[in-house]
């Protein structure tokens, strides 16, 4: 998703976190606040406040063979490779075993039903991801002493499975608010229902047609993540510590994702807010949140949570930030989606409100208007894309954005070091944040 984040500073429920412990020097990398990871200073202007720490609040095809849910296989049938040595791939059997059991359920309402909606939605879910939300979860889990096999890790794998399943409904979601195209280059959704429609010669609107399937398919993502987290065989006192953090990431998902709707629409905004809508929009629902499930899940003590929280925070913004990197300066190869899609859809970045407000700093009038004017544009390709990538660059946003970057991410690896963790799952996860600091420009 091309990002996710919110506007208020309110408390988390339970109140606030608990102080970190005392900063340790690191040089080059910058220690988190018990609320949010703070940004380094733009020499520009002030520093950015971080973001507010959010309250926990074709026709039918045949039927599919019944495949017999992972839990009620008995323990010689289910897989030798376990989460710990391949944790993608079972991750992946738990969301073909679910998928093809609510594709059955699906195909006794209607056929149809069945075959253009729920096929559509297996194959997105299937067809590729790096399954880093359930990651995530499995290795905070694992760090606080959750075991690797057993009935209790079994759930646990079911449950980071579910993750799979909100992200699938807010791809689909972003891709259709967003007019994207393109996911994973391959058409999105909506673009494939679209032409379905227009294939079989169906009455009214293919675009039209195409938009209210695909949020239907969305929709029952979101609810197919919530009947795979309850049905994950939990024990009744972890579901009942998970509650409030589950509950609370799915709202703050929607909120995020209406309010980088709304910033595109206002245009504009500050620096501050790019990063509130980054902080809820993704970094909280891909990393903080995955992290304080996995905690809660395996009974961590409160400290244990906070400190993995505040990692989450660190290492979440970041992913973002370097989605926003991405978003301008990524090939579609390696992206998945056209050439500078943020710039074309007006997305209010971090990235591109650090590089109006260093222009406006240096009285840099012509360079400002040329960024603002290539804000939303949708014919922007080619040389005029080139042009404002090279703006952009050469006001020092760039630059600054690997920095801060860096900087986030050496705070996540300091945290998961003072932390009292399983030292086997914190390499997992250290690799994972690690993955987040800016590579070769791409």
């Amino acid at each position: 998703m091309r990002g996710q984040p919110s506007e208020s500073a309110v408390t988390p429920v339970g109140g606030p976190l608990p102080p970190p412990a005392p900063a340790r020097e690191a040089p080059g990398r910058l220690l988190t606040s018990p609320a949010c990871p703070p940004v380094p200073a733009d020499p520009s202007g002030t520093p950015a406040p971080p973001p507010a720490a959010p309250r926990d609040t074709r026709p039918p095809t045949p039927t599919p063979t019944p495949t017999p849910s992972r839990r009620s296989r008995p323990p010689e049938e289910r897989s030798s490779i376990g989460p710990d040595h391949d944790l993608p791939a079972a991750v992946e059997r738990v969301l073909a075993e679910h998928l093809a059991e609510r594709r059955q359920e699906a195909a006794r309402i209607s056929d149809r039903f069945a075959a253009d909606i729920v096929t559509l939605l297996a194959d997105f879910v299937l067809g590729g991801g790096k399954r880093l939300r359930p990651a995530f979860l499995w290795w905070a889990w694992r760090a606080c002493g959750g075991p690797p096999s057993g009935d209790d890790a079994e759930a646990v794998l079911r449950a980071a499975a579910a993750l799979e399943l909100i992200q699938a409904c807010a791809l689909i979601h972003d891709d259709l608010m967003d007019g994207s195209p393109l996911r994973r280059n391959a058409p999105a959704a909506h673009v494939v229902l679209a032409r379905r429609h227009r294939a079989a010669g169906l009455r009214g609107d293919p675009g039209a047609f195409g938009a209210g399937a695909a949020l239907l398919a969305g929709d029952l993502a979101l609810a197919w993540a919530d009947d795979l987290w309850h049905g994950a065989g939990l024990a009744p006192s972890a579901q009942r510590r998970a509650r409030g953090p589950w509950q609370a990431m799915r709202t703050e998902m929607v909120a995020g994702q209406y309010l980088d709707l709304y910033g595109q629409a206002r245009g504009g905004g500050s620096a501050a807010a790019a990063l509130e809508v980054a902080h809820l929009k993704s970094g909280l629902y891909t990393v903080e949140r995955p992290l304080h499930l996995g905690a809660v899940l395996a009974g961590a003590p409160d400290a244990t949570v906070a400190a993995l929280r505040r990692a989450g925070r660190a290492a979440g913004l970041a992913f973002q930030l370097r989605d926003d990197l991405l978003g301008v300066f990524g090939s579609p190869d390696r992206t998945g989606k056209p050439a500078g899609e943020d710039i074309t859809e007006g997305k209010p970045t971090y990235l591109m409100a650090v590089a109006l407000r260093r222009a406006r700093a240096r009285g840099d009038a012509a360079v400002e208007r040329e960024l603002l004017a290539a804000l939303g544009s949708p014919g922007l390709t080619g040389a005029r894309l080139d042009r404002v990538r090279s703006l952009v660059t050469a006001t020092g946003a760039r630059a600054h954005v690997e920095r801060v970057m860096e900087r986030l991410v050496g705070s996540a690896l300091d945290t998961l070091d003072r932390a009292p963790l399983e030292r086997t799952a914190v390499r997992h996860l250290s690799g994972l944040a690690r993955s987040f600091v800016p590579g070769p420009p791409p």
